[in-house]
């Protein structure tokens, strides 16, 4: 079989000069194959340079994934995961919910370089180009059902702040019930799926994206406010680092989840709330509006709004919330 474009991708991942003769003979394939390959990188989006007579260099290094590396960031960690890092694929959510119906173990991963059709929520799509964002995807079995899971999205949140405070990105806030903002601008998104009855065990499948280096065509594609951390931070950490970073903090905050809910983590979260204090506008998928003043979360994770009715409740998965 000849080899793949992220063989060939891998090779240049250092942006060092290579002819297309060395490439070959690395890889065991023709220099025809070469240059087929690099076509499809660029149509990737990846910037290649060409000097005449010497060979070929992506403008800038790629940071791929590598699961030694990131099993040398979890360290003793890494026990309680069995991941797998995949090339390309339509949905690490799709896949592992898949696998976790033929019985994959809690703490299973799937990270990918490339998703065909990664997935937000309320069904809209995960716009990521290639090297431009982390996508992952982890799967936690929980012995109460799927009713006990409240709040599991904002305590994913929680983690994945929490991670990246540890690699130096501060600011980072928490929109209710799935994102994380900096400055009011997207930076990552949450999608967890839960399998099982609601009262008898259950299987949840967190997937996460955040964003590293969208470029340009990317960012207009998307429908709206949208950061990366190449324009917060003083320096991008390496995909493998944020992966092992954020799996450290999503085991202690999956596993006290499993014991007590969210409500030990509401104050964290409350500390984040990108809308606390501020009039929003809450909008369900069945058409009703409602305006107020975002009053936090309670201990189960509902959104607490004060409306011209009081102080109200909301639950709904399918509620999104947008600044007044």
């Amino acid at each position: 079989m000849p080899p793949s474009r992220f063989d060939l991708l891998r090779l240049l991942s250092d942006a060092r000069l290579r002819s297309g003769a060395a490439l070959a003979r690395e890889l065991g394939t023709t220099p025809a194959a070469i240059q087929r390959g690099l076509r499809e990188l660029q149509d990737l989006g990846l910037e290649m340079h060409q000097r005449a007579g010497r060979g070929y260099r992506l403008a800038e290094a790629y940071d791929c994934l590598d699961a030694a590396a990131v099993r040398a960031q979890l360290g003793a960690r890494a026990q309680h995961f069995h991941l797998e890092l995949l090339d390309t694929c339509s949905s690490t959510n799709t896949l592992l919910l898949e696998r976790a119906r033929s019985g994959a173990p809690s703490g299973s991963v799937l990270a990918c370089e490339l998703q065909s059709a990664g997935r937000g929520r309320r069904g809209n799509d995960w716009q990521s180009g290639l090297g431009g964002s982390l996508t992952f995807s982890l799967l936690w079995r929980y012995a109460q059902g799927a009713a006990g899971l409240s709040g599991l999205s904002l305590a994913a949140g929680v983690a994945c702040a929490r991670a990246l405070a540890s690699l130096g990105i501060a600011g980072v806030q928490l929109k209710w019930p799935n994102d994380l903002l900096h400055a009011g601008r997207k930076l990552g998104g949450i999608l967890i799926e839960v399998q099982g009855g609601t009262a008898g065990p259950c299987a949840a499948v967190i997937g996460i994206g955040l964003n590293l280096r969208l470029r340009a065509g990317l960012r207009t594609a998307i429908a709206q406010a949208v950061t990366d951390l190449a324009s917060i931070g003083e320096q991008l950490p390496q995909r493998n680092r944020l992966l092992g970073a954020a799996l450290i903090e999503l085991e202690q905050v999956l596993t006290q989840f499993a014991r007590y809910g969210f409500a030990p983590l509401r104050e964290e979260w409350m500390a984040r709330h990108a809308h606390q204090g501020r009039p929003v506008t809450l909008s369900s998928g069945a058409g009703r509006t409602i305006a107020g003043v975002a009053a936090g979360v309670a201990e189960d994770g509902a959104l607490l709004l004060d409306t011209a009715c009081g102080l109200e409740r909301f639950v709904n998965g399918d509620v999104s919330l947008r600044a007044a």
